[in-house]
């Protein structure tokens, strides 16, 4: 069974007004005291109204949920001992008139120093999942392959539609947001591992990016595990949510693994098309047209049942089919996170809003 692990970041906020608050510290020094949450398991991140969690290496989606409902129960009640809030949008709604401080690294007062603007306003949060796979060429094979996909990923994992107290047009802003990055988007085609290492140098030592961190391609290569990182979608509302990305994401790198050993041609998607598809995805997510893999403008449901045709030899090898096909269509049926952001905040306003992406994100 091909092994997959996922990392969340969540937003910390004020429980009445909603605003970010820096208190990273105080909650992961409270978390510590909880006997189901591992301190290994909790990170600082790069503004400090923000924190990482991280599943352990999981073999199945069981695991995967249990781990991230286990997580999120531990830093809720952690986050309201202090008297805050963690937020499971992937962009801050609301923001106060001054900046969050970052968090003291050397990496992060760095980043501050290269591109202090960017820095400020990257109170955004996604979720990444890691797929193991044999080797690093193995994985450069399976970058090829997935990349067309992304954009569908992006669209369906949309949970960002507002910022500064309004509606951005975008469902998923943190897509924008990442995007001013110099590094970032859906990866190029590589010829191969050596291919990939030499743009990677190549973009190191011309100074623009600080360090193989900043190489923000919505998938790549992990420098610290063997496995291929999916980083293009957003925090999820609910738990299962993950778990259906960790599913789909997991049954495409098998497919793309199966794929290149059978030598079925590589899907070539031009760069420029698929850009735009992805600028697509962030703007609409799942409400109106789709851009596919071969540039079409398909129905969400047609391309859904699409992806699943694609997937459907590797779901059923995992045993993942019936819970990844009921997810997806629950999907279609609610919407993304991003539709139910906007349902509320206009039918309860700001506090159906913090409601929705705290109580509602941190119980399932």
């Amino acid at each position: 069974m091909i092994t997959v692990g996922v990392e969340e970041e969540y937003l910390l906020v004020d429980p009445a007004t909603g605003l970010p608050v820096p208190r990273v510290e105080e909650l992961r020094t409270a978390a510590g005291l909880e006997p189901i949450v591992d301190t290994a398991e909790v990170q600082a991140e790069l503004l400090q109204a923000q924190i990482e969690v991280a599943t352990p290496v999981c073999h199945d989606l069981h695991e995967v949920g249990g781990h991230l409902l286990r997580m999120r129960h531990a830093l809720g009640s952690a986050a309201e001992r202090i008297g805050c809030r963690i937020a499971m949008s992937a962009a801050a709604p609301l923001r106060g008139a001054l900046p969050v401080p970052v968090t003291p690294s050397p990496r992060y007062l760095q980043m501050q120093t290269h591109a202090p603007q960017l820095v400020d306003e990257q109170l955004i949060n996604g979720m990444h999942v890691h797929v193991g796979v044999p080797d690093r060429e193995a994985g450069v094979a399976v970058l090829n392959r997935i990349r067309v996909w992304l954009p569908t990923l992006l669209a369906m994992s949309a949970n960002s539609p507002l910022w500064d107290g309004g509606d951005t047009g975008f469902a998923s802003w943190r897509t924008i947001v990442f995007s001013r990055w110099p590094v970032s988007g859906p990866p190029p085609c590589f010829a191969d591992l050596t291919d990939y290492e030499n743009r990677i140098k190549a973009l190191s030592s011309s100074g623009t990016i600080v360090d193989p961190g900043q190489l923000y391609w919505q998938a790549r290569l992990s420098e610290r595990y063997p496995t291929v990182e999916v980083r293009c979608p957003d925090v999820q509302l609910r738990a299962d949510e993950a778990v259906l990305f960790a599913g789909v994401i997991r049954a495409l790198v098998a497919t793309a693994i199966h794929e290149t050993s059978s030598g079925t041609p590589l899907p070539v998607c031009p760069p420029e098309l698929l850009q735009a598809a992805n600028w697509h995805a962030a703007r609409y997510g799942l409400d109106g047209p789709l851009v596919d893999p071969e540039g079409a403008l398909r129905s969400p449901g047609d391309l859904m049942r699409t992806l699943l045709h694609h997937l459907a030899p590797a779901l059923d090898e995992s045993g993942d089919t019936r819970e990844v096909g009921s997810l997806v269509q629950r999907l279609l049926q609610e919407g993304t996170g991003a539709d139910r952001q906007r349902r509320a905040r206009a039918a309860g306003g700001v506090p159906a809003l913090i409601d929705l992406i705290t109580l509602h994100g941190a119980a399932t």
